[in-house]
Order: structure tokens, then C-alpha cells, then sequence
């Protein structure tokens, strides 16, 4: 558990600063998503996107003094949960459309996290924030709700993938504190996270085949860029605020999500789907709202 002095102060939680920018971080965290469920070889993708912020992150990590040694365990366990992240939600995007997935990875993560903040961090939910658990676990259950696109199938790995997020998210709240620098912690996990995922590659695929379109790699670009820029602001929020509330704030993106797969992937806009969707963006920000 963190020493109280590492315990940021609730005041912060939702100061317009923290919400403006993890609102922002949930929308370009959408997006990368949607890239991703766009292309046909995904792990290429991610490998791709894996070696662009590093390039971004390396610079960083050698300016910035380094973590200090009490963070690195989190830091490097992070890392390595990340990558079990990646292969999770690509099999996930194997069996189901993104409208269906994303809102059941997204959904679950808010709860698990503030259960994983309570044990490990001495974080406190009060009693309004079940409101807001309710309206995100009651969204979760009607987006899956009759859907014939691989949403049922896809519930256990998506609820699995939901549980590695919390994962990585208790333990980062927990090392950026310890380090006192965002940037610095961010730089240095994506230089880590980057090495392992090439390696991944290499034992599915046997080589390292860097290759592509151009319009792939343009892709590929952007996605490892707004992959990184949305960890480094919700890094930057997790060292300034408890980690269920802007875990919750963040999970807003389902909304993004769900009208990104509507208006460029062709996927279905139900007036149900919609309506889950409202009430996973409404339990988030109930969660971040009555946090204390």
C-alpha cells in the first residue's frame, strides 16, 4: 500500500485540467483502437506501432533523470502485462466487432481498478460511486445483450482483457508515484514495452518482417503515437488523482468508440447500443464525479 504522502489529495480528482485531458486521452484512445480493428494483420500493426513510440519515448527516457529504484518492479511488471494486454485484445478483435468488444473491455476496468486502488493503493471510493459501478455494469451487460457478432463468444476474453488493463493500471498508478515523474515513467515504459513486443512477434512469426503499404504504415504511425500520447496523459492524471476516477473518466471512450465503428467501420448504431453505450459514459463519470 502507498504511504499516505503518496496518496494524492481527492480535491484534485476532477479538477477541469484532469478531466479536460483525459477526456481528450479516451477519445484518441478510441481512435488508435479503431486503427487497429481496421487492419487485417493487427499484430504487425501493433509490432509497428511498438517500435514508433519507442523512437518518441527514447529521447525522453535519456533526458529525464530515471525512475528511482523502488518504481522499476511496477514499471517493468507493467510492461510485460501490457504486451498479454495486446495479445488479448487482438483476439479479441478476432471474434467480435469493435462496438461489441471495446464497451466490455472499456466497462469492466472501472470497477476492478477501484477495488485494486482500494487493496494496493489505500484508495477510498464513498458510496455514491456505486451508482456509478451500476450504470457501467448494467451498460456492459446490454451492450452484449442479443448481439450476433461474436458478442457473446467474445464476453470471457473481453472481461479477461478488462482484468489485464486493471492490472497494469494499479500497478502504474502506483510506480508513476513513486517516481514523481510522468513523463519520465512513460518514456521508460514504452522503451521497455517496446522490446518485448518485437520479441513477441519473432516467436509467432519466426522473423521480423518489417514491411507494408504505405498507407499502412501511415496507420501504424498514428496509432503508436496516440498510443503513447494517451498513455502520457492518464499517467500524468493517475499521479495527480485516484486511480478509479480518472480510470472511469477515461472510460468514456466507448462512446467515442461505438460512434467511430458507426460512422467509418460500418458497424450497426442500435437505439440499445446507444443507449448502453450512454449508460457506460454516465456510471464513469458518476464514478468521477462523487469520487472522494
Amino acid at each position: 500500500m502507498l504511504p499516505g504522502s503518496l496518496v494524492p489529495d481527492r480535491k484534485l480528482a476532477m479538477s477541469l485540467s484532469v478531466a479536460g485531458l483525459v477526456l481528450c486521452a479516451a477519445m484518441l484512445h478510441a481512435t488508435w483502437n479503431a486503427l487497429l480493428r481496421t487492419q487485417a494483420d493487427r499484430l504487425w500493426l501493433v509490432t509497428v506501432m511498438s517500435f514508433v513510440s519507442t523512437v518518441i519515448g527514447l529521447p525522453f527516457a535519456i533526458a529525464m533523470p530515471l525512475p528511482p529504484s523502488a518504481a522499476w518492479p511496477y514499471l517493468l511488471v507493467s510492461a510485460a502485462v501490457q504486451v498479454i494486454y495486446t495479445l488479448f485484445l487482438l483476439l479479441c478483435y478476432r471474434v467480435a466487432d469493435l462496438g461489441s468488444v471495446y464497451p466490455v473491455i472499456r466497462g469492466s476496468v472501472p470497477l476492478l481498478v477501484s477495488l485494486g486502488a482500494a487493496v494496493f493503493a489505500g484508495e477510498r471510493p464513498g458510496l455514491p460511486s456505486l451508482l456509478g459501478i451500476g450504470l457501467v455494469s448494467f451498460g456492459i451487460m446490454a451492450m452484449v445483450l442479443g448481439q450476433q457478432n461474436g458478442g457473446a463468444k467474445a464476453l470471457m476474453p473481453a472481461f479477461a482483457t478488462g482484468a489485464v488493463i486493471a492490472t497494469y493500471t494499479v500497478l502504474d498508478g502506483v510506480g508513476v508515484r513513486l517516481t514523481g515523474n510522468s513523463i519520465s515513467y512513460t518514456a521508460w515504459i514504452f522503451v521497455v514495452y517496446g522490446t518485448l513486443v518485437p520479441v513477441v512477434y519473432l516467436v509467432a512469426r519466426g522473423r521480423l518482417v518489417v514491411r507494408g503499404r504505405a498507407s499502412e504504415a501511415r496507420v501504424a504511425t498514428l496509432a503508436g503515437a496516440g498510443q503513447l500520447a494517451t498513455y502520457a496523459i492518464v499517467l500524468w492524471a493517475y499521479r495527480l488523482s485516484p486511480l478509479g476516477p480518472v480510470s472511469a473518466l477515461r472510460e468514456t471512450s466507448v462512446v467515442f468508440a461505438a460512434l467511430i465503428g458507426w460512422r467509418f467501420l460500418g458497424e450497426r448504431l442500435t437505439a440499445a447500443r446507444l443507449g448502453a453505450c450512454a449508460a457506460i459514459a454516465t456510471g464513469a463519470c458518476c464514478l468521477s464525479y462523487f469520487a472522494t
